[in-house]
């Protein structure tokens, strides 16, 4: 849950997800629109179909243990170089490092490098003697986590309180390093479609959309647009922007009232939903739900 999400939206997700999975084999029993409907509102769901995948791998395959290797943790699904080693230090205090955004940061300013010129695997493998000296690794690595998130943030680092600015090169130079500049991620322009049985109070939703990060997905029908112009037959309701994962949207939105099911779509409530529905889709059904 903490990959891509802040801690303090984690904390209440976290609570839930455990009273209602307080064991590994609770979860494996469990099923994928159980486990998505739980993890609504977090985005990124692939983490939970991974996460659910992995426990069955783990509790049918395993013996509920995780792999105490780099190699074969990597083989669970979701499980990269980052999670692998996090896990590996967590679990097993293994000697090993995380590296993360903020662990690059840390590093990079100690050298006063920019990230692009660091070979952070060969940067950790050089330094191992002085990286692991102590037997409490995974605090080692946590605390590392952390103290790029809290001290060396990175805007306004907390330089005059940091705890190693002696031996910081960034703190001590006068040419501190330029950090890249984060990519600016294009606007892409969508149409999007809603068949409303406004008597019932009723939408219909598809999984045949042309939004390809959250496929599986129940969403109205929407298709990617070039241009700004007004789709006959349809009414137009609004324009709005939208932000998923990292990913930016301007979004047309238009209606149509009809009582006849369109092909490959099912009819979903406006105002009651048991169903998991992405936010995304719950953003659309407040802007429908105004419609006189």
């Amino acid at each position: 849950m903490l990959q891509q999400t802040q801690v303090k939206t984690v904390i209440p997700y976290f609570r839930v997800f455990l009273r209602d999975f307080p064991t590994l084999k609770s979860l494996s029993q469990s099923n994928e629109l159980k486990v998505l409907k739980l993890w609504e509102g977090l985005g990124y769901y692939r983490r939970a179909r991974n996460l659910l995948a992995t426990s069955k791998i783990l509790v049918n395959k395993l013996n509920s243990k995780l792999p105490e290797n780099l190699i074969d943790i990597k083989k669970l699904p979701g499980i990269g170089d980052y999670t692998g080693n996090a896990l590996l230090a967590f679990i097993y205090n293994h000697s090993t490092i995380a590296i993360d955004g903020n662990v690059k940061r840390v590093f990079s300013r100690i050298l006063n490098k920019n990230e692009n010129k660091i070979d952070f695997n060969k940067l950790v493998e050089t330094n191992k003697k002085n990286l692991f000296k102590t037997k409490r690794n995974s605090d080692f690595v946590e605390a590392l986590m952390e103290f790029g998130a809290l001290v060396c943030k990175p805007k306004k680092p907390e330089c005059i309180n940091c705890s190693i600015k002696n031996t910081c090169k960034y703190f001590k130079s006068d040419k501190k390093f330029k950090q890249t500049k984060a990519l600016n991620i294009k606007v892409k322009n969508y149409n999007i479609f809603c068949y409303v049985d406004k008597m019932k109070n009723k939408i219909a939703l598809t999984k045949k959309h042309s939004l390809g990060f959250l496929d599986r997905f129940y969403l109205p029908l929407i298709k990617e647009s070039n241009n700004n112009k007004k789709i006959k037959n349809w009414n137009f309701h609004s324009n709005f922007k939208n932000s998923i994962s990292n990913k930016k949207l301007n979004i047309n939105l238009y209606y149509k009232f009809t009582l006849k099911i369109p092909s490959q779509h099912q009819w979903f409530s406006l105002k009651k939903n048991s169903e998991f529905i992405p936010t995304f889709t719950k953003k659309i059904f407040k802007q429908i739900s105004k419609i006189n």
